[in-house]
């Protein structure tokens, strides 16, 4: 039986992978590591709660000493880190937090799965890891920074974030190679382009525009909402993760994107015409700081050596993730 710990999820990306998991590999048992903060709820997975090969631990990522007897009590072989803040405008409010979550919290496990997988924990200096164990470092498009009119971002490009979210996604990845490199930590890193669907915390773009229409509130809007995303649907980016999980060459990097570039205001409005309501709802307002203009994702390289691609539709996915949230109110 493989021993996975999931951090973070009980989080929007978590607890879909967490779930498709369960489903999918009943022999393996998924071992959730979360702090309960604001956006990670324990509701999210509620319907799988109950499986005799789900475990939850309330815990941080940040705390040494409990993630060593997580670790060794649960034998733990596999790590995949969502524990992150990912909200950018908290990151500009609350910088320090996302570093020590995001940067500390990331080599903290790090350095906890050196200490439990090395076949000889007294030597440092030896490559030589128990077979199998792997950590797979969740990661963003946004490392990248921004792009012009044209291209994508590919796994070469150098990193040039623009945020104080991005600089800490930025820096774990590049602690997670320096493992990789110094100790021969068995590792992967993907990226992937802004996601959507269920259980996202509403105050990303998408569940927040649902939820200001049902409630006929302003829709607000940063700039002139031209800012582009390529938007990837949930379940689309779990199924890439676990093909990575299986089949990812050990220290490579994959990039992993919904090929469905939109403007911030195209997806507004197609919510508002959706739930049958006016464009006057929308409201534009300041721009926040080092907003990027356009990301959009090269997904060659996980298609070409893995064989993923996504299964959704834009047009299928947001008519299927805005029922989902006028079915669940109650959880909005």
């Amino acid at each position: 039986m493989k021993n996975i710990m999931v951090t973070g999820g009980a989080g929007f990306i978590g607890s879909n992978f967490v779930r498709m998991m369960l489903n999918k590999y009943p022999a393996y048992r998924i071992i959730n590591v979360d702090a309960l903060t604001y956006a990670g709820k324990l509701e999210n997975l509620q319907d799988v709660a109950g499986c005799s090969n789900y475990v939850f631990v309330k815990g941080d990522i940040r705390d040494k000493t409990m993630m060593g007897k997580v670790f060794a009590a649960y034998e733990i072989d596999t790590v995949v880190n969502f524990a992150a803040e990912s909200h950018v405008d908290r990151s500009i409010a609350e910088p320090e937090v996302f570093m020590t979550t995001n940067v500390i919290g990331t080599q903290i496990l790090l350095n906890t799965a050196v200490k439990q997988w090395k076949a000889d924990p007294e030597d440092m200096y030896s490559r030589e890891y128990i077979p199998g164990v792997k950590f797979l470092q969740i990661s963003t498009d946004e490392v990248y920074g921004a792009l012009g009119v044209k291209g994508k971002f590919t796994e070469t490009m150098p990193l040039m974030p623009n945020s104080p979210y991005s600089a800490s996604k930025a820096s774990a990845d590049m602690i997670v190679r320096a493992y990789h490199m110094t100790y021969g930590l068995p590792v992967n890193i993907t990226r992937s382009s802004n996601n959507y669907g269920p259980y996202q915390f509403p105050e990303k773009l998408i569940p927040l525009m649902i939820y200001n229409c049902l409630q006929n509130k302003k829709l607000p809007v940063y700039g002139d909402g031209m800012q582009v995303r390529d938007w990837l649907h949930v379940k689309d980016h779990c199924e890439a993760v676990d093909l990575v999980l299986h089949n990812g060459v050990n220290g490579e990097i994959y990039n992993i994107g919904g090929n469905c570039e939109k403007a911030n205001i195209e997806i507004v409005k197609l919510i508002i015409s959706q739930q049958g309501k006016s464009e006057d709802l929308i409201e534009y307002v300041k721009d926040r700081p080092g907003h990027d203009r356009r990301y959009a994702v090269d997904s060659s390289k996980i298609t070409a050596q893995l064989g993923w691609s996504p299964r959704y539709t834009f047009e299928e996915g947001i008519r299927e993730t805005i029922d989902w949230y006028l079915a669940n109110t109650q959880w909005i």
